[in-house]
């Protein structure tokens, strides 16, 4: 095996998610311990984007994104949208990004609700742009949507992205950062996907505590398996794929 680089970002993750909660720190040690020198947390919603605050505030490796999900349009039950806009305007000075956000046309097919959808996303954009914050996309299945968008503006990060390579060509060619998920170590569509992404423009993410490449739940640490599969596919040092991902990640995001 090749060697591998002694620091990397994971740059999406939820590591102030319930999954954590009784590990969190031994998680967050062994990430450090891994190679895994930073780590983006990524709020969802009302509570995820406080605990994610929190948890920067009392980790220097940690750095914070607040956003809502694409599923909070749609859910009757948690139609606290407009409260979670708000908290975005407010706290968007304390985050490094806004996300994620987005259309998630996988687990909404209904158009109406897409459409609902597609209105919060816009003001999620206004958002980012009014705070000139890089926005971080959920769009599965919407990612030709997602472009539409947003191509016009200067720092977007497509997360864990899983659409096309015509989509992906578009969206790199406007500039935008394409962010490589630990599906990478087990699926064929994103290996093609990290094959063919430009090197300037990659990240690399766990999205953890889900899409882990090993039994259980996913965790920082396991982004090495990631590192070490794009090496072998982009013909790579680990080492390499290491420090480009993690130039990229400071740059997406202004770190």
């Amino acid at each position: 095996m090749r060697n591998m680089s002694p620091y990397f970002i994971d740059s999406h993750c939820h590591l102030d998610f319930s999954k954590f909660n009784k590990d969190r720190e031994e998680v967050i040690l062994r990430a450090q311990e891994a190679g895994a020198g930073e780590m983006i947390n990524s709020g969802i919603d009302l509570k995820t984007n406080f605990s994610t605050l929190e948890l920067a505030k009392t980790h220097e490796c940690i750095h914070p994104t607040i956003g809502l999900s694409p599923m909070l349009a749609t859910n009757p039950d948690k139609d606290r949208v407009p409260e979670i806009l708000s908290q975005l305007d407010e706290y968007a000075p304390q985050a490094i990004g806004i996300g994620e956000a987005g259309m998630d046309y996988y687990h909404c097919t209904d158009e109406t609700l897409r459409k609902k959808q597609m209105e919060v996303f816009k003001q999620v954009i206004t958002i980012a742009e009014n705070h000139t914050k890089p926005l971080v996309i959920h769009g599965r299945d919407a990612e030709d949507e997602a472009f539409a968008m947003t191509g016009h503006l200067d720092r977007v990060i497509f997360h864990c992205y899983g659409g096309s390579l015509e989509t992906m060509k578009k969206i790199t060619d406007a500039g935008h950062y394409i962010s490589i998920p630990t599906l990478v170590c087990f699926s064929s569509h994103h290996k093609e996907i990290a094959a063919t992404v430009p090197e300037e423009l990659m990240l690399i993410e766990t999205d953890s505590p889900y899409l882990s490449p090993r039994k259980g739940r996913n965790e920082p640490k396991f982004l090495v398996d990631s590192i070490n599969t794009i090496a072998e596919i982009k013909d790579m040092e680990p080492a390499d794929v290491a420090e480009i991902t993690r130039k990229n990640t400071y740059n997406a995001f202004k770190i």
